[in-house]
């Protein structure tokens, strides 16, 4: 049975279940499948997620899912239960394998039809020039332009073309038609379909006198050029379903639980309860969300609350399924399990999320929904037409076959991939990766970015920031031996100790009878002096007099104390201040947002003293500390509610909700692999002045889709007339489609030359500047 869960907030007594759909390839598709679903008896509501290929639906109890399957197989889709409550993308690699190969055929057999053109357009040039010039350019050209592939070549190359790869545009057509609607692969099929037939025709009556009079390149050229288009795009889309495998895979399989008699038992962490108690040991993730009950540990929390520094945790202290066991052992009493767990509902809030679809998208799918028809009712007046009028019924075929040619949408599929490379190609040159259509869309009127702290606006490693010596010896003496101390840990504070007393170039010095004292600090003998390394807690039990208190303008500086111990007690003589560190260019991405137009806000699971001192550093205009995950989500969720344009940087999973609800979603190189897949745009290097130049490239992209669309529709508003009156044989038809396709590429290429902050790429634009909101 497909997932089944208990739902009373889309209608009470129905339950809600969860599908995979096979074999979408567009919105039109998802919109398709949605309608079907929503209509057969027993469906309250549907829901079709293309990005996730994932039906939700609200039914009745007991509903048989032949009832589900069976009218969306009719319509060429598939319908398969999600198992175990768990997200099953499809995992059909063959598909993919077959579509490259597919695409890599068709271009391989098209190139000859290109040499053929490219031939006859060189011909045509040299014997223009002839015409003019003399003899010797007349020959040239007579001799480029009569050359052509034999006849028979080119129709059985079309023929393989045709039959084989555009079968595809057949059944998409197909299906469309019989759901009642049309999309561009009805066009595809019908353009290409009377340039192949046409071509035929002329084969048959002529033989090998048909060479040049041939339309074979024509339908080939569409098909390939459709071909490549889809797959750029169908590539985009199916990346999208990778955050939640990213999210699985952090949840354990199975967890070591402790049995009634004092035993312990593997079992899978979807058979968990509430209550079980959970055996965690070092270099384990946590199961359950839940307290512990023994046993002390650092844990690692940064991919769940994004906090740099591993807290410590004993009986009492709540652990989040998710996060990383470093170097305890712990018996935990599980209070929430599966989905109910901070993990789960973090994967419930992705899920929810990433179900937005393109608007102009969904405008080009409008627009040939009403195309398709309007062309061919065009394409049939003008045969019958031309009919009435006493022409012989090839004058009219030519005349009707030239207006589907013309109309043919080659630049309208065209117009938004070949955008989107161009755009997202040069964007990647400059460590930008924009994974779909909808960031690019979007990004340009932004009101708002959210940037998390650790690892977006910081380092997300802790660097010493300062030395307060406290017995009267100097800051380096102190530092040598604190960063002999730490030379045996694993602790994240060690680095910076390490790397500090390098800076300085002190000598090291040896330890022996080192000793890590979990969540406290370390123990350790230096020349024969017993020294502590450690926080307040540590001093507290081992030593009789507490340390200093720290400074009261320490920022939300961890601070960590050096003791010398000996028999009258500990001597304290220093004490270090650790932060994290802010990256370089922080303060300058701020300043150039606000340029922009976009008010900057700081919203990071550290504390409020730690979010308030980097919002300070680098001028953000609002902070918010001590946020989990839903107070990330809600926060975005509020000002997109009020009408803001909402952008969300972060680099934790502990972001993945609110990228996957923002307006747009950057995720910096960085961080998660989970966070890279839920937003739409990722920064390979970790420069946050990089999100001013996604944005640049965004809006850049979106203008050139506009105009890529307009020149797409303005052949088609000249040419169709022109067609329809007899002025356009099928081969200018066809000449003229494919200028208006190459016509597409050259203006969509010029977006190659675009450079972060390079000339004109930080101008800001007046007419993109989006109304600021306070």
């Amino acid at each position: 049975m497909p997932t089944t869960t208990q739902e009373t907030d889309i209608d009470e007594g129905t339950e809600t279940r969860v599908y995979h759909v096979a074999g979408m390839t567009c919105s039109a598709c998802s919109a398709r499948v949605e309608k079907i679903l929503s209509q057969v008896p027993g469906v309250a509501a549907a829901h079709v997620n293309l990005a996730l290929e994932k039906a939700t639906l609200a039914v009745t109890p007991g509903l048989e899912e032949d009832a589900l399957a069976g009218p969306v197989a009719g319509a060429g889709y598939r319908l398969e239960p999600v198992r175990d409550d768990r997200y099953e993308p499809d995992g059909d690699h063959g598909r993919a394998r077959a579509d490259r190969v597919a695409m890599a055929v068709a271009i391989s057999m098209t190139v000859p039809f290109l040499l053929q053109m490219l031939a006859g357009l060189l011909g045509g040039w040299a014997g223009w020039i002839g015409a003019g010039w003399g003899d010797w350019a007349g020959w040239i050209g007579a001799g480029w332009g009569d050359w052509h592939l034999p006849v028979y070549a080119e129709a059985a190359l079309a023929t393989v073309l045709q039959i084989g790869i555009g079968a595809r545009y057949y059944r998409s057509a197909f299906h469309a038609l019989r759901g009642g609607g049309a999309n561009m692969d009805v066009l595809v099929a019908l353009g290409t379909t009377s340039a192949y037939a046409y071509s035929w025709y002329l084969v048959a009556s002529l033989g090998s006198g048909a060479a040049g009079q041939l339309y074979f390149e024509a339908s080939a050229i569409i098909i390939t050029l459709v071909l490549v288009g889809k797959h750029i795009e169908s590539r985009a889309r199916r990346s999208a379903g990778r955050a939640i495998r990213e999210l699985l895979a952090i949840r354990p399989v199975t967890a070591q639980v402790r049995t009634s008699d004092g035993a312990e038992r593997e079992t899978p962490v979807h058979a968990l309860k509430a209550g079980d108690v959970i055996i965690c040991r070092p270099g384990e993730r946590v199961a359950v969300d839940g307290v512990v009950l023994r046993g002390e540990a650092e844990v690692d929390e940064a991919l769940i609350t994004g906090e740099s520094v591993p807290a410590a945790k004993g009986p009492s202290d709540a652990v989040i399924a998710g996060s990383m066991n470093v170097n305890g052992f712990m018996e935990i009493e599980a209070r929430a399990v599966g989905g109910d767990s901070t993990l789960g509902r973090v994967i419930r809030l992705v899920e929810n999320a990433q179900a937005a679809k393109p608007a102009i998208q969904r405008l080009v799918d409008r627009i040939s929904g009403i195309f398709v028809p309007v062309v061919i009712g065009l394409a049939m007046i003008a045969f019958a037409a031309w009919v009435l009028a006493g022409a012989d019924m090839e004058t009219a075929l030519i005349n009707a076959v030239s207006v589907l040619v013309i109309a043919c949408p080659c630049a309208l599929g065209l117009a938004t991939p070949t955008a989107i490379v161009a755009g997202a190609g040069a964007a990647a040159r400059a460590g930008i990766l924009v994974k779909d259509i909808e960031s690019l869309e979007r990004a340009r009127g932004l009101t708002h970015i959210i940037f998390d702290k650790t690892g977006t606006l910081t380092e997300g490693r802790p660097v010493l920031a300062s030395i307060v010596p406290l017995a009267g010896r100097g800051e380096d003496g102190p530092l040598g031996i604190a960063a002999a101390l730490q030379r045996g840990s694993e602790h994240p504070f060690a680095r910076a100790f390490q790397l500090a007393s390098a800076d300085r170039e002190l000598p090291p010095a040896g330890v022996e009878r080192f000793r890590s004292l979990v969540a406290r600090g370390v123990e350790g003998e230096v020349d024969g002096t017993t020294y502590l390394l450690g926080n307040r807690r540590l001093f507290q039990e081992a030593c009789r007099d507490t340390p200093p208190p720290d400074a009261p303008d320490s920022g939300g500086a961890t601070s960590v104390w050096l003791a010398a111990r000996g028999d009258s007690g500990c001597e304290y003589l220093a004490r270090f201040d650790l932060v994290d560190a802010l990256r370089s260019d922080a303060a300058a991405v701020v300043e150039r947002l606000k340029r922009m137009g976009i008010r900057t806000l700081l919203v990071s699971g550290d504390t409020e003293l730690v979010v308030e001192r980097i919002g300070r550093a680098t001028g953000i205009d609002e902070s918010h500390g001590a946020a989990t995950p839903e107070d990330k989500e809600r926060i975005v969720g509020q000002l997109t509610e009020s009408g803001a344009k909402v952008c969300m940087v972060g680099d934790g999973i502990n972001d993945a909700p609110a990228l996957a609800r923002a307006t747009v979603g950057i995720a910096m190189g960085s961080g998660t692999d989970v966070a890279m897949e839920t937003a739409a745009i990722t920064l390979m290097r970790p420069e946050p002045v990089l999100v001013a130049g996604a944005i640049d490239v965004s809006r850049r992209t979106i203008r050139k889709i506009k105009q890529n669309l307009f020149w797409a529709f303005v052949y088609n508003v000249i040419g169709i007339p022109l067609a329809a009156a007899g002025y356009l044989f099928p081969a200018f038809a066809a000449a003229m489609m494919a200028f208006s396709s190459i016509s597409v590429v050259l203006n969509s290429l010029t977006l190659r030359a675009w450079r972060p902050d390079g000339p004109g790429a930080s101008r800001d634009d007046p007419a993109d500047r989006p109304r600021r909101r306070e």
